[in-house]
């Protein structure tokens, strides 16, 4: 869909209050992932995931963040919660959540923020897009899918 298209840019708050752009990465790989709520089962199992494969992810050189339309206090809440050490950034407007195609029909016809994930190369190019992702194990998935990008980039 997407596959190495520039990324939609973006500024976001972090759970400090924080700006946060985009561009604030370029020369670095990253994994932007989409998830509905903060603190909800499947989104805490996909959050830890990438709690977990954090280390082989940084080693990598890629930075994670994940962008929900919860509010900075939420975010801090949660990664408090959980132990997060990766941005979280809020979108109330959900305007990044649409510019990224991750709103849309959910189960039983509900429109909703669509569990996705995307990796973007240094140079801001969409090289990878999960949709509907499952949450456990998706973590490993995206630090494997990077070795393999990262040996023919």
């Amino acid at each position: 869909m997407f596959t190495m298209e520039q990324a939609p840019q973006f500024t976001l708050t972090d759970s400090n209050g924080k700006s946060r752009s985009l561009a604030d990465f370029k020369g670095k790989w990253v994994v932007v992932y989409f998830y509905p709520k903060d603190d909800t089962p499947g989104c805490t199992a996909e959050a830890c995931s990438f709690r977990d494969a954090r280390d082989d992810i940084a080693v990598l050189g890629a930075e994670v963040i994940g962008i929900s339309s919860d509010d900075a206090e939420s975010h801090e809440k949660f990664m408090a919660k959980y132990k997060l050490h990766f941005l979280l950034l809020s979108d109330p407007d959900m305007e990044v959540i649409r510019a990224y195609g991750a709103w849309g029909k959910k189960m039983f016809g509900r429109e909703g923020i669509l569990r996705k994930t995307f990796i973007i190369t240094p140079d801001g190019k969409i090289a990878k897009v999960y949709g509907r992702v499952t949450p456990l194990g998706h973590g490993e998935q995206v630090v494997e899918e990077l070795k393999k990008l990262q040996t023919g980039y």
